[in-house]
């Protein structure tokens, strides 16, 4: 696509303008309504929940305020983006991000010299940007496998924790990157993922930090994570590795004319290969309405995961790089620098003409709601590890509340990632509280939710099967038409617990492309559906997703 064939919303200064209309910080939203200061005098994401009737059945948990975040950032710390920090904060600030992590690409230039030096600019953006929570973090080559972010709690140890890892556990550094079934060091190289994670969780416990996650990143780009990978590291820690991206960065990459006639959302364009594990069928290392194949399937991989009775947190970010229709592009080097002895790209310079990139900025397409009691860095990641979270493209919604209790009980019940204990056939609500998008997002659209999708699924405790990614009892159960509606509105679902624990969550979308999913219509009757290569305009194909509530069935 030429200059001049740009897309009007593509021009900089049309969207300059936008985004300036955008600027409104959700925060700000949120002192204004009240909000900050009725949830977060509750008290931490430990907050009891306070006792329900019925010997221990039922749940409460908590009123959450929601902080919107992107855990995967890059910055001219990483050798393949160009932005500096102060770039990238004020384009998270003006989408109303509240939290971000500068999730910087491994390698010895950042080991040996970017990490310390990354920290100090991390430092002085938290001095300088004090209503915004920023992380620093690693997005780690996992041994045999693909990408994951880690992060840790602010404290004097962070940087230290994250260099340490980085030099004793990155599949790259360490040339531990094969795993295909051909590969003789792929036991041994999976086996060092794993101790990686353990080793992670030691840090936490001895408390040589305070906190520390770690979410797999594009987990189908490569079908290089397997199954049976995803559960070791679960299992090795489930309070670390917390979940996986549902829905992957470079939301931009099939701009129509903007990248080539094969390109596709998220930069999904790869095939099977010697490394990919055998057992995904070819259509999983595509995206369907922006998201991965893992999250996208009703009754697939991620489904798998929560159908064993524990959460797993799903996410969306930007990782971004470089953005569509920006005009920076990579500064020179001075004579005699590289990445290897500086560990920082220099900074970009502005040209006046659009570069290539695939990416939007940090909050303006991809956004991850997490629910908290306070606001502080620990309080997301608690929040992000109980699975108080959800997640929207374009802006889809402005906000999304659930609750799940019993009829008889009179308490707020359980909300997401929660745990809704039950009697054999009683009956339930499901009780939904969406607010509608009130601003055009930076594409000039202002979105509208079409329909509510209420997944089911039953849960049945850890597999026999380590490599299946299939949950055959998990299925859309209802679907709520809301097209029309604006501003806040509630929908209470009735549901009616059985024999059997189960989960629900939801899913929802603007309603302009879709059709039976991956497993069928009876399955999923209007799923999200891939795009023509080189034809996935992004604003035209919005989804959010929410993470599920659990609900465990006892004796009657």
């Amino acid at each position: 696509m030429t200059e001049q064939q740009l897309p009007a919303w593509a021009d900089p200064a049309v969207r300059a303008a936008r985004l300036d209309a955008q600027g409104v910080s959700r925060r700000g939203l949120l002192r204004r309504a009240g909000l900050f200061g009725a949830a977060f005098a509750l008290g931490s994401a430990a907050t009891p929940a306070r006792a329900s009737s019925g010997h221990g059945l039922g749940g409460d948990d908590p009123r959450l305020a929601y902080l919107v975040g992107d855990h995967h950032v890059h910055s001219v710390y990483s050798h393949d983006a160009k932005y500096t920090f102060s770039q990238q904060a004020r384009a998270a600030a003006r989408f109303g991000l509240d939290w971000m992590v500068f999730n910087e690409h491994s390698n010895f230039g950042h080991a040996h010299y970017g990490a310390k030096t990354e920290h100090a600019e991390i430092l002085r953006a938290r001095r300088d940007n004090p209503r915004q929570l920023i992380f620093q973090g690693l997005e780690w080559y996992i041994p045999a496998a693909e990408h994951a972010t880690v992060f840790a709690a602010p404290g004097r140890h962070e940087t230290d924790l994250l260099t340490r890892f980085e030099l004793a556990f990155d599949g790259k550094l360490l040339g531990y990157d094969k795993g295909g079934v051909a590969d003789a060091d792929t036991a041994r190289n999976q086996a060092h993922a794993v101790e990686a994670v353990k080793w992670l969780a030691e840090q936490r416990r001895s408390g040589h930090v305070d906190d520390v996650l770690v979410l797999a990143n594009h987990p189908l780009r490569l079908g290089i994570d397997s199954p049976h990978e995803i559960r070791a590291w679960r299992d090795a820690a489930a309070e670390i590795v917390i979940g996986m991206e549902g829905a992957p960065g470079a939301q931009g990459a099939a701009i129509p004319g903007l990248r080539g006639a094969s390109s596709i959302r998220g930069e999904y364009e790869n095939k099977p290969s010697a490394q990919s594990w055998a057992g995904y069928p070819a259509d999983a290392y595509l995206t369907y309405g922006g998201f991965d194949w893992a999250t996208a399937t009703v009754g697939g991989l991620w489904d798998a995961m929560l159908s064993e009775g524990r959460p797993f947190t799903v996410t969306t970010n930007s990782d971004n790089h470089r953005t569509v229709f920006d005009t920076w592009k990579n500064g020179d080097w001075p004579a005699g620098q590289n990445f290897d002895t500086t560990g920082r790209l220099p900074d970009p310079v502005n040209t006046d003409t659009p570069q290539p990139g695939s990416d939007f900025w940090p909050g303006e397409f991809s956004r991850t709601h997490v629910g908290v009691t306070r606001y502080g860095y620990r309080a997301v990641m608690a929040g992000l590890r109980a699975g108080r979270v959800w997640l929207d493209h374009g802006h889809l919604l402005d906000g999304l509340e659930v609750r799940l209790k019993r009829d008889r009980d009179h308490g707020d019940g359980v909300t997401l990632g929660g745990r809704l204990r039950v009697r054999r056939g009683e009956r339930i609500t499901l009780d939904v509280t969406v607010t509608t998008a009130s601003r055009v997002n930076s594409h000039g659209v202002l979105p509208q939710l079409a329909h509510v999708d209420v997944i089911r699924g039953a849960v049945r405790g850890p597999v026999a099967d380590r490599d299946t990614w299939r949950a055959p009892d998990t299925r859309v159960v209802r679907t709520e038409d809301v097209s029309g509606r604006r501003g806040t509105y509630r929908l209470r679902i009735p549901l009616t617990a059985g024999d059997e624990s189960f989960y629900v969550r939801l899913r929802g979308s603007d309603g302009n492309r879709h059709g039976a999913g991956y497993l069928g219509a009876s399955v999923d009757p209007h799923g999200p559906v891939t795009h023509e290569p080189g034809d996935g305009d992004p604003w035209a194909d919005t989804w959010f997703y929410s993470n599920a509530v659990f609900v465990d069935v006892v004796g009657s």
